[in-house]
């Protein structure tokens, strides 16, 4: 419990909402499946992680997970525990000619989350809410080290950035109950509190990159 709000950790699968009325939002054609890439990011509870790369222009999908551990298997109440090393990830899909990985990159440590907390995020404590990007290939690599090294030549933050840079082993999606939570749970305290926000600092910081999906 923090702030009256509960933890991410503090969630099952029993209260979950059930998806609510539909409401306006922007509707972008296909993508053709050949043109996607992957990226990886873990920046606290992947509630709105996934939220917010789920309402970025260019991404086709995100997923919720755990990523970063040397456990072979995942199970959300396993790493909630913070005992398995992994963290809690989102898997975004983009299409490179709508949104660039930078792009990503930026979105990730200026709306996201806040890259200068070490193991956690709020309310959420532990290694599992780790700030991590999980590259797939060395030009993530070199793009994810470029963009660290001028935020903090930049100074942009008050304290050092303590964001992991490492090679994604695996992504394990998450259980069912954890994917679109945002979507599904538009009122839930702890959504309401942290991950709302976050879709609106979104639309104000980038507008030209927010698509509301839902």
């Amino acid at each position: 419990i923090f702030a009256g709000i509960i933890s991410c950790a503090s969630v099952s699968s029993s209260g979950v909402g059930t998806e609510p009325e539909p409401s306006a939002a922007v509707v972008e054609p296909t993508p053709d499946p050949s043109k996607l890439r992957t990226a990886v990011f873990a920046g606290g509870c992947f509630w709105g992680v996934e939220a917010v790369f789920e309402n970025t222009r260019g991404v086709a999908e995100a997923k919720s997970g755990y990523a970063g551990g040397t456990e072979k298997a995942a199970k959300y109440d396993e790493v909630s525990s913070g005992s398995t090393g992994h963290a809690e990830a989102v898997q975004v899909s983009f299409d490179p000619g709508k949104v660039s990985y930078e792009q990503l990159l930026e979105i990730f440590f200026k709306v996201v989350h806040n890259p200068t907390e070490l193991n956690r995020q709020g309310p959420d404590v532990g290694p599992q809410y780790r700030s991590a990007i999980f590259f797939v290939d060395d030009e993530q690599k070199k793009a994810a080290e470029a963009f660290t090294a001028k935020l903090g030549e930049a100074k942009v933050f008050n304290d050092p950035i303590v964001t992991q840079i490492v090679p994604l082993e695996k992504f394990y999606e998450a259980e069912g109950y954890h994917q679109d939570f945002l979507r599904r749970n538009p009122k839930h305290p702890y959504i309401v509190y942290h991950d709302l926000p976050k879709l609106e600092n979104l639309k104000k910081q980038y507008p030209a990159l927010y698509a509301k999906k839902y």
